[in-house]
């Protein structure tokens, strides 16, 4: 169901509006770190995208509230993205 309801290109409109909206402000401030540690824009959206998914698919799936500290904690651990299994 969450491929369905949750795809690509709408995570990357989320990202695109909070970036515009500078809100939260944490979206911003990784994307310019991310930015100075040498990844491209588009790479940095889409690192984004991963952090903004899990709180997506709790938000459309589960019914649940944004949970904007669990949001901006991934954030922070952007390029790194321990939450969805992988190894790096």
């Amino acid at each position: 169901m969450s491929e369905e309801l949750l795809d690509q290109a709408m995570l990357f409109e989320v990202v695109e509006n909070q970036l515009a909206d500078n809100y939260p402000k944490q979206v911003t401030e990784t994307l310019m770190r991310l930015r100075m540690t040498g990844h491209s824009r588009e790479e940095a959206v889409e690192l984004i995208a991963c952090a903004l998914a899990p709180e997506m698919i709790d938000v459309i799936e589960h019914q649940q509230s944004f949970n904007l500290e669990r949001y901006a904690a991934h954030l922070a651990q952007l390029p790194q993205t321990p939450w969805l299994g992988e190894d790096e």
